[in-house]
């Protein structure tokens, strides 16, 4: 039977505590709405609120909240110089960054995400509609709470099944490598993508779910730091060895065959699994156009994005590969796709971007036959190191 995606994830409180939050914002009709909404959802409860960082830190260590809300710019101490004296305090303590959706905000919330933020959300405009506020922090805010502090309201996930069993042919060759990520991902790429050498043998396309203006600047801060060059994506784009592109905030990404290789395009249709960009429509696009040829990798995230996507990969003769739970902010989306049996290997971040090294070049190694007449898949493996 094959597995289906059905409920959703579920959280179920421990001993009906409610996860304690604290709000650290310089607005007061920010303040405000935060605190009515949060304390609208029973699993939440806000204890209390500080106009800056400084007098953030100090109610920390007086309200020992669960996770903390964190505004970036605040007067006395903005949100940066807080975090960086909160992690030297509270190493393990989750924090959402509240930023801006301009060039100056999402370049902040890439340096919060650098100091140890844990995830962001963008912060409701003062001069917005209320009901649109109150609804973003619904639909974006809450879950992200919920996922994070899992230590207080226990994610429940499917239990893992076993890979499910693919024929895959004995020549195939891995022609492209796509990656799916979300909460946590931007630490992840960082340090993947660096171990990837600048003659990769294969293209690379990516899903980081991000609103605009983030996409572009994370493309440029993660191409300034790796040997291969990584981009934000592009209509029309043709796709090459060596290089990454991302999918643009609010663009859905797929790729198509055009000639030997591949090209981008870029859509703004439904969004899926409340994502846009979302990974299962990159992931699909890539199984439709490579086949076999595709390596999957779905890492750190929340949610289901990328489990129907990684079925079809393998479903047409390609692999996926996960991050383990151990070093994924949240384990969603990759513990999702071990629990419907759709993972061909679990691997803890540090030696993801070496997996997926080694596969790339062990599929494309000449064969090599033995006295006796067959593939010798040892000395397949020696090459390919």
């Amino acid at each position: 039977m094959p597995f289906r995606l059905t409920a959703r994830v579920a959280f179920e409180t421990i001993s009906m505590a409610a996860i304690r939050i604290l709000i650290v914002d310089d607005s007061v009709v920010i303040r405000k709405v935060l605190s009515e909404t949060l304390a609208e959802d029973r699993a939440l409860e806000v204890v209390g609120t500080a106009s800056d960082g400084r007098l953030g830190l100090a109610k920390i260590a007086q309200l020992h909240p669960d996770l903390v809300t964190l505004d970036v710019e605040m007067p006395v101490m903005n949100g940066l110089e807080t975090l960086a004296e909160l992690r030297k305090l509270h190493p393990k303590l989750p924090v959402v960054m509240f930023s801006t959706l301009t060039e100056h905000g999402a370049a902040a919330t890439l340096d919060a995400l650098t100091l140890g933020a844990s995830d962001y959300a963008t912060k409701p405009s003062n001069s917005g509609n209320m009901a649109t506020a109150v609804e973003a922090i619904r639909a974006e805010l809450i879950p992200k709470i919920k996922a994070l502090c899992r230590g207080v309201a226990k994610l429940k996930l499917p239990a893992p099944r076993p890979a499910v069993a693919v024929r895959r042919p004995a020549n195939r060759r891995i022609e492209i490598v796509t990656i799916g990520s979300s909460t946590g991902g931007p630490n992840a790429l960082a340090e993947v993508l660096p171990r990837l050498p600048r003659d990769f043998p294969v293209p690379i396309v990516m899903v980081q779910h991000m609103p605009p203006i983030f996409t572009r600047l994370l493309a440029e801060r993660l191409s300034a730091h790796c040997e291969i060059r990584v981009h934000e994506g592009k209509a029309e784009d043709v796709i090459s060895p060596g290089q990454a592109w991302i999918a643009p905030g609010d663009f859905h990404m797929t790729v198509k065959r055009a000639g030997r290789g591949g090209q981008l395009q870029l859509n703004q249709g439904r969004r899926e699994n409340s994502c846009r960009p979302a990974v299962d429509v990159l992931f699909r696009s890539v199984a439709d156009a490579y086949g076999a040829g595709t390596l999957g990798v779905v890492m750190t995230g929340m949610g289901s994005d990328g489990v129907i996507g990684a079925q079809l990969i393998r479903q047409r003769g390609g692999e996926v590969i996960v991050q383990d739970e151990a070093s994924s902010v949240v384990w969603g989306m990759p513990g999702l796709v071990c629990a419907a049996g759709q993972a061909d290997g679990v691997y803890p971040l540090a030696q993801l971007g070496q997996e997926i090294m080694r596969r790339v070049l062990q599929s494309r190694a000449p064969r090599v036959v033995s006295t006796a007449g067959k593939i010798d898949p040892a000395e397949m493996e020696n090459r390919a190191r």
